[in-house]
């Protein structure tokens, strides 16, 4: 059931969130209090609200493995690993693929940086953490279960493109991100959640 999963994932604000399933996963870590450790992170840009070494020590261990791309990782130490987009690993029993992520409308996420979204496969389910960016045409052609989307604009895709984007990638469950922290508030998820009402199924999350 769809709902054991999205019951394990938790939202701390932004685009940060924190999966509780047979491994303790974190995406981008940012204004985090503490939480338990970590066995995968995975940080999808540079960018200070999503690559914060300082949030990443607090739910970092000896064992810990950050997966990120070649420009965070030089913020980080411990057991890090670089993907580029279209390549994927298996660590810890948990297959992540790096997918592209970037702008089609404006420059604060090039293309070109070669920066993240990620699949992420673990207990039979597919979620994919989409990172900063537009509706891109790649998505066109994902297959999972769980989508993470940005909703706020200015630095990503509005509520209305984020719309398009879980019609195009057809999950069973979306989950609206990217507000309440730098730019955006709750009404932008609201908003994705209304449209879609009927045609996909929206959690909005509690910030934890």
């Amino acid at each position: 059931m769809i709902e054991d999963m999205t019951g394990k994932i938790h939202w701390l604000g932004h685009d940060t969130f924190r999966i509780d399933a047979e491994k303790t996963l974190y995406f981008d870590p940012f204004q985090i209090s503490s939480g338990p450790k970590a066995d995968l992170i995975m940080i999808s840009h540079e960018h200070f609200d999503h690559c914060s070494p300082e949030d990443v020590a607090k739910i970092q261990s000896p064992g810990t493995v950050i997966i990120t791309e070649k420009d965070s990782e030089k913020k980080l130490s411990g057991d890090v690993r670089v993907l580029k987009p279209g390549e994927s690993l298996e660590v810890k029993g948990v297959k992540v693929e790096a997918v592209p992520s970037y702008n089609v409308d404006k420059d604060f996420h090039p293309r070109r940086n070669g920066w993240l979204g990620f699949i992420v496969e673990v207990e039979g389910f597919r979620i994919y953490h989409a990172g900063d960016c537009d509706f891109m045409p790649e998505m066109k052609g994902l297959h999972v279960d769980i989508a993470m989307l940005p909703v706020s604009g200015t630095y990503v895709m509005t509520a209305d493109q984020a719309v398009k984007a879980a019609l195009a990638i057809k999950p069973k469950c979306a989950i609206p991100m990217h507000y309440g922290a730098i730019v955006g508030e709750e009404g932008d998820a609201l908003h994705f959640k209304r449209v879609l009402e009927g045609k996909i199924n929206v959690r909005v999350l509690p910030k934890e």
